[in-house]
């Protein structure tokens, strides 16, 4: 990734085509354990985020994690808003520049400020059993590149939404199954992972 406004801003428009593509499967996940409304949440959100990036001036990328935090709080409904926007809004104040440390710290910051709303923790069967592993990968190679700092985050987010398979849920509307939400994908962990992989290919593209 680049150290450019535009730079960020491509790589969120490729995290909107990513939600769009498996907005079918988001939404089969949540079905499952959920209120099934995950994947089409997310990808009317991103539409509203690529359509706010079309029509505003930001140069910056913090600027444009702004734009996006904003956008995700105000245009997705349940919990999935509040928490990927602050994770977003997070990232932007601590994103100054864009190299491997920096990269770390924002998704250290955007764990936090999760952590913070709402309360999860790893083994809760929610986003943060991909984010918690994903920001530790990433604090753990911070020095490399920003493409090397992204893929070990990624890859940490995606063995960590795996392992939320057998989990029984103690956070969000997959908690009142109680048992019965183990054995499935938690969906907020996988767009998490999602999302991750996305910036992956954007950094490999840049």
């Amino acid at each position: 990734m680049g150290c450019s406004g535009t730079d960020v801003a491509s790589a969120v428009r490729a995290m909107a085509t990513v939600v769009a593509a498996h907005r079918d499967e988001l939404v089969e996940l949540d079905r499952a354990i959920g209120d099934g409304d995950h994947g089409e949440n997310l990808k009317r959100g991103f539409e509203a985020v690529v359509s706010a990036l079309d029509s505003s001036e930001v140069d910056t990328p913090t600027a444009v994690l702004k734009l996006v935090a904003k956008t995700l709080i105000s245009k997705v409904g349940g919990a999935s808003g509040p928490l990927l926007g602050t994770a977003f809004l997070r990232a932007a104040t601590s994103l100054e520049e864009v190299d491997g440390a920096s990269v770390a710290a924002a998704l250290r910051a955007a764990l936090d400020g999760v952590v913070a709303r709402g309360k999860a923790e790893v083994g809760d069967k929610t986003m943060v059993d991909a984010l918690r592993p994903a920001v530790d990968a990433a604090e753990a190679v911070k020095d490399k590149s920003v493409a090397e700092v992204l893929a070990a985050a990624a890859t940490a987010a995606e063995a960590g939404a795996e392992s939320t398979i057998p989990l029984v849920a103690r956070k969000g509307r997959a908690s009142y199954l109680g048992e019965r939400s183990a054995g499935h994908l938690d969906p907020g962990a996988r767009s998490t992972s999602l999302l991750l992989r996305s910036l992956v290919d954007s950094a490999a593209a840049s």
